[in-house]
Order: C-alpha cells, then structure tokens, then sequence
C-alpha cells in the first residue's frame, strides 16, 4: 500500500505546492479533488495544465486518484448538489458530465481511478425509483470510463443514498461492470457500526481500489486527527497488508486545511507507526 493525502485537506494552498510538500514530507499518493482552485475541469485552462501536472506527480513518485467531492463547485448555493438521484433528467446529466470529465482527467494524469458518491436526494422520493436512476448513471458512466480505460471507485457516505455497505453490495451487483469498484472510508464503516473494518476490506478486496482514511467516533460523522477518535489503526493496517492491497492510503481532513502542513506531518508518523506495528502482528 501506498501512504497518501487528500488535497481537500490543503484548501488553501496551490495545487503545485500541495503536491510538491506531500511528496516532501514522504507520502506516496494523492487523492486529488478538483474544485475550483484545482484542476477545475471546467476551467478553460485546465487542459493546458494537465500535461505539467502530469510531469509534476511523475517527477515526485506520486500516484493518483481523482477525487469528486467538492462541495460547491457545480452550485454555489447547495452544498454537493446536483446528484445523479435529482428529480430532473437535466440536473443529472450535469452530474454525469461532471464525472465524465473526471474521467478525462484521470485518463490524463494516468490516474488509479475516479472516486465518487451517491449523494442525497432534495426531496422524499421512492427507493427503487433512486436506485434506478443511479444505477442507469452509474452504467453510463461506466461505459465512458471503458473507453478511456479508467477505474471507478465508488463510496458509501453516511447520510448519503449509499451509505452502507450492504446497500453498496446491492448498487454493485446491479451496476455489474469490471471498472466499478469500491472506496472504502475506514471512518465512515467505524461511524455506522460496520465492524469489524478488517471483515469489510477482505470481503471486497478484489474490487478495493481507494481508501480514505482517518479518525472517527460510533455515529459522530466527523473526520478527526488520527488517534483522536475510537479506531484501531494497527488491525486496519494489518488487515490492508494481509488482503495485500497497493492502492493508496489517503487521509481525508478537509477541516483541517488551516494547519494542513503539521496535520499532514502529524498524519504520515501517525501511519508510520501503525504500519510498523502492523508488521508485527503478520
């Protein structure tokens, strides 16, 4: 496995520096998430970018993953809206266009995969009529990404649609193609009570293709420092080295962009040590 960072949790930094002080400070992966100041992949000028961001992540031995979650990018008035579960046929298509230019900047930055989510639906609607509509964009964006021979990893969110595993479990049997995999968030499996996290990472280890991780307390969805929560790092670890994944590690503290440069710091010895003392347990 490869230790790695978001760059949601270097908001207030440029992209280049971000990536030039993670390599620095030791980590091996990027979970990059476009936004606004970050590869926007509606900015005119983003293709001109690519190339020397390509060289860029090549020169530092990082591997990449593109990340969709910003939160505002596509409306400036509701947080991760528009979705593709939204009631409008319209308001759908602009999420899948979105996705379908992750993919072109994954396919550009020769990337691991692209990491999405379900999102939430604005109002009540029915179940089956959700899930219907997100497994058909989920297929279209599917087909897309085998074109430009690109791997999805989708993540169940709490409060989001897909939440769970067992409803992810349900998406991906529906899905039922060879790009769609999974991310797991180990904060997000302690959060809901899915436990033991190392019975997830072995069950879908030959579809795991990202992994977020950081701190978290039982139903509290709030990403705190490692070692601030309730996790056991070590039999995380453990479990990431007996399934024998090489994938990216990332941590994800997007609130903590203020201090971004201790906290990533912090971070890595943080994992260092889990990954030692992991070591010990195999």
């Amino acid at each position: 496995m490869r230790l790695g960072y978001n760059t949601n949790g270097f908001a207030h930094h440029r992209l280049e520096d971000a990536l030039t002080i993670l390599a620095e400070l030791g980590y091996q992966s990027i979970a990059l998430t476009l936004d606004h100041h970050a590869l926007n992949p509606y900015d005119p000028d983003t293709p001109r970018q690519l190339p020397l961001v390509r060289a860029k992540v090549q020169n530092l031995g990082l591997a990449v993953v593109i990340e969709t979650g910003a939160r505002f990018l596509l409306d400036p008035w509701r947080k991760h809206q528009p979705t593709l579960l939204s009631a409008e046929e319209g308001q759908r298509q602009r999420r899948l266009d979105f996705l379908r230019r992750a993919v072109d900047v994954a396919a550009a930055l020769d990337a691991e995969a692209v990491s999405f989510w379900s999102g939430t639906a604005t109002e009540p609607e029915n179940e089956k009529l959700l899930m219907d509509r997100l497994v058909e964009g989920c297929r279209h964006l599917c087909a897309y990404a085998e074109q430009r021979q690109v791997r999805l990893a989708f993540e169940p969110e709490p409060g989001m649609f897909i939440d769970t595993m067992a409803r992810f479990a349900e998406l991906h049997q529906r899905v039922g193609h060879p790009l769609f995999g999974l991310t797991i968030d180990i904060g997000h499996l302690h959060c809901l009570g899915e436990t033991p996290i190392a019975m997830h990472l072995r069950r879908w280890r030959n579809w795991l293709w990202n992994v977020h991780i950081e701190d978290m307390r039982h139903g509290v969805h709030d990403h705190l420092m490692l070692g601030e929560g309730e996790i056991d790092f070590a039999e995380v670890m453990t479990a990431l080295a007996e399934i024998g994944y090489s994938g990216g590690v990332h941590v994800e503290l997007s609130r903590h962009s203020h201090d971004a440069v201790e906290t990533a710091r912090r971070a890595l010895a943080f994992l260092v040590r889990c990954s030692r003392s992991s070591q010990d347990r195999i």
